[in-house]
């Protein structure tokens, strides 16, 4: 019989992150939820009714520097050791050129980006002693070419997968698996900021279903799906900009 595993999930209290936890709870794992204000949040207060014994709330701002040392002792402590970090936090703003905000875009960048990196340096030497350990990123599509409008989102984005991909032999060779998760659009409370059709859109439940699904049975680097949006996206990538930037224009209103 395979051990309970125990995950720590970032970003878990409505979307994507909150259907995770519904799966993993469902699987028999031992769920660590974070958000802003995981412990006020209904859906996550009946979860823990449900399941007294396998969730435990935890909240978590990723952009307060100060608070990552002491929530991670304490995530780690809970169950006795983490086997998955599951970072699922993100910030994200609609800005064309006529509404720019520095303080936005460094919102974002601190969200999807920088608070990886801190919660990283502080995990990674729980990992090591322990000798295994598994990282899952949940990342985007538009990480592999800037939209417009959506700069501010998918320019931290495609430095988280470039982070990872720079990294990923290093934490192989101590048996740490990295993953990232390339997705497209989902029906959440970011995405209802867009004004435009978005191609295959995908409920919350259907991604979070693939997501646990990559993470608990495929050894790739990288998920990514819906397979056509993917495919036009990495195309576009490998285009001469002449022809790629004029598609991306067509996109403005």
């Amino acid at each position: 019989m395979e051990p309970t595993k125990r995950i720590w999930i970032i970003g878990g209290s409505s979307g994507i992150g909150l259907e995770l936890v519904k799966l993993c709870l469902q699987n028999n794992y031992l769920v660590i939820v974070s958000s802003r204000n995981a412990t006020n949040t209904s859906a996550l207060l009946k979860l823990l009714i449900d399941y007294p014994k396998k969730i435990t709330l935890l909240n978590f701002d990723a952009t307060c520097k100060n608070e990552i040392k002491d929530t991670v002792s304490k995530a780690w402590e809970i169950y006795d050791g983490i086997d998955i970090w599951f970072y699922n936090a993100g910030a994200y703003e609609v800005m064309g050129i006529d509404t720019w905000d520095s303080s936005k875009f460094e919102q974002m960048n601190e969200v999807n980006y920088l608070g990886i990196i801190r919660l990283m340096t502080e995990l990674l030497p729980y990992f090591k002693n322990t000798g295994k350990g598994h990282w899952v990123w949940n990342s985007s599509l538009s990480s592999y070419f800037g939209l417009p409008q959506g700069g501010g989102y998918s320019a931290p984005k495609a430095a988280l997968v470039n982070l990872a991909e720079s990294i990923q032999p290093e934490l192989d060779s101590i048996n740490i698996k990295l993953q990232i998760i390339n997705h497209g659009f989902v029906k959440t409370r970011l995405t209802a900021k867009n004004s435009f059709e978005m191609p295959q859109l995908m409920e919350p439940k259907f991604t979070a279903e693939k997501i646990f699904e990559g993470i608990k049975n495929s050894n790739s680097f990288e998920i990514r799906f819906p397979f056509l949006l993917s495919l036009f996206l990495r195309i576009l990538k490998f285009l001469p900009y002449k022809f790629s930037l004029a598609l991306t224009k067509k996109t403005l209103p």
